[in-house]
C-alpha cells in the first residue's frame, strides 16, 4: 500500500460503499466507479480496487472485529488486519480527519470467531461446504477464496505456440511462467494493460482461468468435427475448442443473451478462427438447435450456475445469493443438460460443467439427469479423457478443481458417451 494517501484511500471508501450495497456485479460496479473518477491514476486505481475488494471478501470477519459495518470503519480495519498496515503509519499517510478512526484500531480485541465468520463465508454457504467437504477441507477452501485470483492467459495455437509467447513477454520484462496443469496456459506475476498489448491486439493471447482451460481441454475436440459449445457466453472457452480443432470443422456457439454474443465477436475477429459460428437462441429448445439433434460430436454444456467456484475473483456473489437462488438453478441446470444433450450424435461426447462448488448444482444434477435416460447415456470417468499429472482423478468419475488444491477457479465435469 505505498500508494495510499488520503485522496485514494477517500475514493476507496466511496467505492467501497457502493459495492456493499449489492445491486449489481462488483466488476461493473467498479468500473462504473472508474468511469466516474477519471481523475485517479493507474497507481491509485489498483489501491482502491484492491482495498474494497478486500472488505468484500473479508465482510464478516471485519464487521466483527471493527463492530462496524460502515465503510470508512471497514476499509481502515482491512488496512491494518488483512494488509498489515500500522496503525501508526496510517497516521503518517492519512489526513487528521481519519485519525480518530484509526485510534480505535489498536483498542480492538480479536475475539473467538466461528470458522464462516473468520472465512467470510455466509452461514448457509459454510453448512453445505461443511457437509461435502468435511470440516478440515471445507475450512481450507474457504481460507483460500480470500485469495486474489491469478492472472492467467491461454495461448492461441492457432497463431503461437506457448514458448514464442514466453519468449516476447520476457523480452518486455513481464514475468510470466506456464500454467502447472493447461498446456496452453500461461501465469502471470503481475498484471500490466493486456487490452492495448501488440500480443492481445493481434490475437495471440486471451485472459482465461486455468480451471476453464481444462474444462475446454476436457471436451477433446478435433480437427474436423462438429462441436457446439451451448451456453458460450462471451465466447472463452469457444475460442479455446476452435483452436483445438485446429480452425477446422464447425463449432457453434449458442447463448440465450444477444450482449453477450456481442462480446464474442471482437475476441473472435482478433483469434483468426473461421471456425466458429454464433448463434443467438431463444431457449434451449429452440428451433435451430433441433436441426442438429444427433449430429455432433462433442457438445460442452458450461452451464449457467450460482459461479461459487470464482469467489476469488468475483467475492461479491457469496453474499448476492442464497440456497433457495441454488435450488431454482438446479432445475434450469437440468432442463438445459436434457436439451443439449440430444444433440449427441451415437457414441458422441456431452460435457457438462459448472464453476460451482456444490453439490446441489454438479452430482445431483448429474445423477438426475441419468436417472431419466434409459440407458441412453453412459458415465464416462474423466481420467479416460483428461490425462494430466497432478489433477485428482480420486474424484472419479468426475472432474473437481478447487481453489485450495489446484490454486485456479473452482469447477466441476462430468462426461457422457451417448449409445
Amino acid at each position: 500500500m505505498d500508494s495510499l494517501n488520503t485522496r485514494t484511500f477517500e475514493a476507496a471508501v466511496t467505492a467501497t460503499r457502493e459495492l456493499l450495497k449489492f445491486v449489481s456485479p462488483a466488476d461493473m460496479t467498479l468500473s462504473n466507479f472508474f468511469r466516474k473518477n477519471r481523475e485517479l491514476g493507474s497507481r491509485q486505481r489498483p489501491v482502491v480496487a484492491n482495498l474494497a475488494y478486500s472488505v468484500i471478501r473479508n465482510k464478516t470477519y471485519l464487521e466483527i472485529i471493527s463492530g462496524s459495518n460502515e465503510a470508512p470503519t471497514l476499509c481502515l480495519t482491512a488496512l491494518n488486519k488483512i494488509f498489515g498496515v500500522s496503525p501508526k503509519s496510517l497516521k503518517n499517510k492519512l489526513a487528521p480527519k481519519w485519525h480518530q478512526y484509526i485510534e480505535g484500531l489498536s483498542e480492538r480485541k480479536q475475539t473467538e470467531l466461528k470458522v464462516e465468520d473468520r472465512y467470510s463465508i455466509p452461514t448457509w454457504l459454510w453448512d453445505k461446504l461443511e457437509s461435502q467437504y468435511g470440516h478440515e477441507n471445507a475450512s481450507k477452501l474457504a481460507q483460500s477464496l480470500l485469495r486474489k485470483a491469478h492472472f492467467d492467459l491461454r495461448v492461441n495455437s492457432v497463431k503461437a505456440s506457448r514458448e514464442e509467447v514466453l519468449g516476447s513477454l520476457a523480452a518486455e520484462g513481464i514475468e510470466a511462467i506456464p500454467t502447472k496443469f493447461s498446456p496452453s496456459g500461461l501465469r502471470l506475476k503481475n498484471n500490466f494493460s493486456l487490452q492495448r498489448h501488440k500480443l492481445f491486439l493481434e490475437g495471440n493471447i486471451e485472459v482465461q482461468d486455468e480451471g476453464s482451460q481444462l474444462l475446454a481441454q476436457l471436451v477433446g475436440a478435433k480437427r474436423g468435427q462438429m462441436v457446439v459449445d451451448f451456453c458460450a457466453g462471451a465466447g472463452g472457452k469457444t475460442l479455446a475448442l476452435g483452436a483445438m480443432m485446429g480452425n477446422s470443422g464447425r463449432l457453434y456457439a449458442f447463448d440465450v443473451s444477444a450482449k453477450r454474443l456481442d462480446r464474442l465477436k471482437p475476441r473472435l475477429k482478433r483469434s483468426g478462427l473461421s471456425n466458429v459460428h454464433p448463434q443467438l437462441i431463444g431457449s434451449e429448445n429452440d428451433p435451430r438447435i433441433q436441426r442438429l439433434f444427433g449430429k455432433i460430436d462433442r457438445v460442452l454444456i458450461d452451464a449457467p450456475c450460482s459461479g461459487l467456484g470464482t469467489l476469488r475473483r468475483n467475492p461479491d456473489m457469496k453474499w448476492r445469493q442464497t440456497s433457495e437462488d441454488i435450488a431454482s438453478m438446479t432445475e434450469k441446470q437440468l432442463r438445459i443438460l436434457q436439451a443439449a444433450s440430444k444433440l449427441a450424435k451415437p457414441q458422441g461426447l456431452v460435457i457438462y460443467g459448472t464453476c460451482s462448488l456444490l453439490r446441489d448444482e454438479n452430482e445431483t444434477v448429474v445423477e438426475r439427469f441419468l436417472s431419466e435416460q434409459n440407458g441412453k447415456f453412459e458415465l464416462v470417468n474423466v481420467a479416460e479423457l483428461l490425462d494430466i499429472d497432478g489433477i485428482d482423478v480420486n474424484s472419479a468419475p468426475y472432474l473437481r478443481l478447487l481453489p485450495s488444491t489446484h490454486d485456479c477457479d473452482g469447477f466441476f465435469a462430468a462426461a457422457f458417451k451417448a449409445m
